[in-house]
């Protein structure tokens, strides 16, 4: 392990306590512009997730919109209050052929995009310590009169996430800033992730907040506009 990305773990907690963690449950509410150009603009409003961090499961609950939903990697499934399963598309990710920022998605798009990313988003710093995950240390950058140290990530091909290859900001106190990353799923979108407004839930310290913008062919934020929203109101890990 690099000493910034044990100076990252550290940071968010530490790996012991991680490691004694099997599961997550959360409240949250999705927004953001690229919803309306997708076609699905209020899917994600005051929904439950209950996800496995030891592999890629994440069930979606929309007590508003009276539907669930499941995703792994190789098939998303959404369902009704009376019927587990409506909908089901497996390989869900060739699904995305062709797609470009402005092509439409159903409902399964939608929910294999948001679950992985929620995923992922949970998971780090801790995700970037597991077997097959390659860092390197890139020149630190400087935004908002801070410089972060930046760690370029490699995903293996078991892991599905927006791309192979991101890069994590972290700050000197070692919490993650900025997350940058294209979106494969929207024919390599830019995409940085803000994280802000840091709890303490359980003794994991994780943003209860993420505001996703463009950048530009410098890596600089374009302001507007605001891609995704993500708030959360509740967190609560499960333990072992």
């Amino acid at each position: 392990m690099s000493d910034l990305l044990e100076q990252a773990v550290q940071a968010h907690g530490g790996i012991d306590t991680w490691r004694k963690l099997r599961g997550v449950r959360a409240k949250l509410e999705i927004g953001g512009g690229i919803w309306h150009v997708k076609g699905q603009p209020d899917m994600f409003r005051n929904i439950e997730l209950d996800a496995d961090l030891r592999r890629q499961q994440v069930d979606i609950t929309s007590p508003a919109g009276e539907w669930t939903s499941r995703f792994t990697p190789d098939v998303v499934s959404i369902g009704s209050k009376t019927e587990r399963i409506v909908e089901d598309r497996r390989a869900p990710r060739s699904s995305f052929a062709n797609h470009t920022q402005q092509s439409p998605w159903d409902r399964l798009h939608a929910i294999y995009f948001s679950s992985y990313a929620l995923w992922t988003y949970l998971t780090i710093p801790f995700l970037y310590t597991l077997p097959g995950f390659e860092t390197e240390e890139l020149p630190q950058w400087e935004e908002n009169g801070e410089v972060w140290r930046r760690l370029k990530v490699k995903f293996p091909a078991s892991v599905v996430s927006h791309s192979r290859e991101q890069i994590s900001y972290f700050r000197e106190d070692g919490l993650l800033r900025r997350h940058d990353y294209t979106v494969d799923v929207m024919g390599g979108a830019s995409g940085a992730n803000y994280a802000s407004d840091y709890r303490d839930v359980g003794g994991i310290i994780v943003p209860m907040s993420r505001r996703v913008f463009a950048y530009d062919d410098t890596g600089r934020k374009i302001g507007e506009p605001l891609l995704v929203s993500i708030d959360f109101s509740e967190i609560e890990w499960r333990m072992e």
